[in-house]
């Protein structure tokens, strides 16, 4: 594995654990945003395992690794389209998509959960 890949991975990780630490403070928006970032930075590291230069927009991880992953088995259904479903979750953190919008608690687990799966995945097909 590159050292690139590998720090995408480390990124990965250090966003579950915070994600998890933020949870226990009820910051249920920041941690599914946590969850997120956990897996694009895990996209992150396969996309550039597979053709050594990074990818520069949120689309184009979404894209590029959906495209590099078509033909492997998924290992759960939570993750087939992961990276589409958690990214609503960045946008209501970082943009407020509806001021009104709340992600409750069980969502910010149930990401963090999915997340730590699409991580672990991710980590095998590098290894």
């Amino acid at each position: 594995m590159t050292p690139e890949a590998a720090g995408y991975l480390a990124d990965a990780w250090e966003s579950l654990s915070d994600g998890r630490k933020i949870l226990t403070l009820g910051l249920t928006k920041v941690a599914a945003r946590s969850a997120y970032y956990a897996a694009f930075h895990a996209a992150e590291a396969l996309i550039y395992e597979a053709s050594g230069k990074p990818v520069k927009t949120h689309r184009g991880v979404r894209t590029e690794f959906a495209r590099l992953t078509r033909d492997r088995l998924v290992p759960s259904p939570s993750l087939t389209g992961l990276l589409a479903r958690a990214y609503q979750y960045k946008e209501i953190a970082d943009y407020g998509a509806s001021r009104s919008t709340t992600v409750l608690a069980a969502d910010a687990e149930n990401l963090l959960a999915s997340a730590t799966e699409f991580v672990q995945w991710v980590e095998a097909i590098l290894a």
